[in-house]
């Protein structure tokens, strides 16, 4: 099994991308400077952040720079994000100023000065709770109705919820702030950056921060954070590096600032970030030495020298990609050892039949993470066939769980129906199917219509070793079912269907790269029965003051699918007729699917 975190090790050829990075970071020049490392999720981003630091702190120049590494999603529901990062920010400034009295006390001054920054925020609710003041609500509400404000549609209770907030806040901080700390936010501000500016030129070092994790934050977190690197400590002396999917912070820009515009919306995040880097999609090769990687590495079985001589085979062939053919698994084995461990030769041969269409398979496209989580599918599936001695090997589990992977529930369940009313295990389908792999067309028209869509897919598949026709392939349906069932416990889904609405369940915030991935899987048609399932859980919520769980999950489904948004519009309708509550207002006020269901 291969652990789902980044790493420090270059198994996807990325150090020529970390490469170029640090080459800005360290230039001069370019100082200061903003670096914005692109990609989805599971790309590899955070790795290359990883990747880029170590470059900068290797011993022949580890002194010229401070890093910092601040994850954003960490802080999240916490703590104010311009004041958390600010107080990571200086904390490592103390750190690094400890040998010299001079600069120590003026860092230890800048750590005071980000708690009195933090104090001035108190009208947040954000920064109360931070300073252990138990707001209980309130300026959540009043901050709702300001944003009512300024969007013109304020009635009489948002009125009352602003003077409420006023005169909460007076008894809250009365007392709290000396008359120092009771400086304006934007001199305190001022005092910070110079301040700080002095730190670094006495340290005579460049502050490279890299900030990770955006992608998970709610648009509130993600633009706090963003703007503290605008407002606070984009000065000389400092380089940042922000990993993120780029979109998701597009779409946070978009919802925190009320639909600005999309224009306005390019030009906030091209603006802040001066040098976009895109993480690189993997290709065909590039998937193959990831997966070789991943099989020579699981379990302990190959020294650690012995790895790295594999790596750097293999990212060197990959440099010369452009020129020299790929290197051989033959080649590759022999970086190991003269005998190889059979565990891992099965493993290379799987990395030959499957990085094709793990590369290619528009729901893989070569993500990295989902290459690894479908391994551990494998590697889970062939240890429960090795404890009931079932008769299957695991280039046969990672085939089916290649099936799985790249088609859809009713191509699966249609396969594994096949399987079980077959006798044997054996499905004449596969044998016929087999026979016809050098027929494009004829294996088309002889394909069943639940494979329809994808049988260019399946024809590839059944040419993979090893062939299926005269196997018993129960077992294999039985592997599938000990980790992924055919049919939702309930609700009749499918069960790409059914894992979506767990997933949309547990969703906490509109932003939410996993929702919209859940969303993305479930097949065509199923939309109005996952939502039909989430207002069932939704109608067991009393309280609706404050947003219950699984609403995120539902709103998220409602943008993808206009009748699953007409299925929430009526349930929002039927349990709030009159008047919405704030926070609800302000979700749906100006979203199509809600508007639409007014006008009827």
């Amino acid at each position: 099994m291969w652990a789902d975190v980044d790493t420090k090790q270059d198994f996807l050829n990325y150090s020529e991308v970390a490469e170029l990075v640090a080459e800005v970071v360290r230039d001069p020049a370019m100082r200061p400077v903003s670096v914005g490392v692109f990609g989805t999720w599971g790309t590899g981003k955070s790795t290359i952040l990883n990747l880029v630091e170590a470059k900068l702190v290797a011993p022949e120049i580890k002194h010229n720079f401070i890093v910092v590494r601040f994850d954003a999603w960490l802080y999240q529901g916490f703590d104010d994000a311009r004041a958390a990062l600010m107080e990571v920010i200086a904390s490592m400034l103390i750190e690094a100023a400890e040998a010299n009295p001079g600069i120590l006390q003026k860092a230890q001054k800048l750590l005071g000065r980000v708690n009195k920054m933090r104090a001035l925020g108190l009208l947040v609710e954000g920064g109360a709770l931070a300073a252990g003041i138990p707001t209980l609500g309130w300026a959540a509400k009043g901050i709702e109705a300001v944003g009512d404000f300024f969007a013109g549609s304020a009635d009489e209770a948002d009125v009352e919820a602003v003077k409420k907030t006023g005169e909460e806040a007076k008894k809250r901080v009365a007392g709290l702030l000396n008359a120092e700390a009771q400086r304006t936010p934007p001199k305190e501000i001022a005092a910070f950056r110079s301040e700080f500016e002095e730190v670094l030129i006495g340290l005579n070092k460049t502050l490279v921060v890299f900030v990770d994790n955006l992608d998970r934050c709610l648009p509130k977190q993600t633009i706090h954070t963003l703007e503290a690197l605008r407002l606070f400590l984009f000065m000389g002396h400092t380089a940042f590096v922000v990993a993120a999917d780029e979109e998701m912070v597009r779409h946070s820009v978009s919802e925190f600032f009320k639909d600005p515009g999309d224009r306005h919306v390019t030009d906030y995040l091209d603006k802040l970030i001066q040098v976009p880097v895109r993480v690189p999609r993997l290709g065909i090769q590039e998937v193959r030495a990831y997966l070789c990687l991943l099989f020579a590495s699981a379990g302990g079985i190959v020294s650690a020298d012995k790895i790295e001589a594999l790596r750097t085979a293999l990212e060197g062939n990959l440099r010369r990609s452009w020129k020299d053919e790929p290197i051989s698994t033959e080649q590759a084995l022999s970086h190991l050892s003269a005998n190889p461990p059979a565990e891992v030769v099965m493993g290379f041969g799987i990395a030959d039949r499957m990085a094709p269409m793990l590369a290619t398979s528009s729901l893989v496209q070569g993500n990295p993470r989902i290459v690894k989580r479908m391994l551990n599918v494998v590697r889970m599936r062939a240890k429960v066939a090795r404890l009931r001695d079932m008769p299957v090997d695991e280039a046969l589990i990672a085939k089916l769980a290649l099936f799985e992977r790249c088609t859809d529930s009713t191509a699966i369940a249609h396969l594994y129906n096949e399987i079980n009313a077959a006798a044997g295990g054996k499905p004449p389908i596969l044998q016929t199917l087999e026979n016809l792999r050098e027929d494009p067309e004829a294996f088309k028209n002889e394909c069943p219509e639940a494979w329809g869509a994808k049988s260019e897919f399946i024809r590839e598949w059944l040419s993979l070793e090893p062939p299926l026709a005269e196997t018993d392939l129960r077992p294999l349906v039985y592997l599938s079912r000990e980790t992924t069932p055919l049919r939702a416990l309930k609700g009749g889904l499918s069960a790409a269907a059914a894992e979506a609405l767990k997933t949309l369940l547990r969703v906490t915030n509109t932003a939410s790269p996993s929702g919209r991935n859940a969303i993305a899987e479930i097949p065509r048609g199923e939309e109005e029965d996952v939502m039909s399932n989430l207002i069932e859980s939704l109608r067991g919520s009393r309280d609706w003051s404050s947003k219950p769980t699984g609403f995120d999950g539902a709103f998220l489904l409602a943008e993808h699918s206009s009748s699953a948004g007409s299925m929430l519009s009526t349930f929002i309708h039927t349990i709030m007729p009159s008047r919405l509550y704030p926070w609800l207002k302000i979700m749906v006020k100006n979203k199509n699917w809600f508007k639409n269901k007014e006008a009827q």
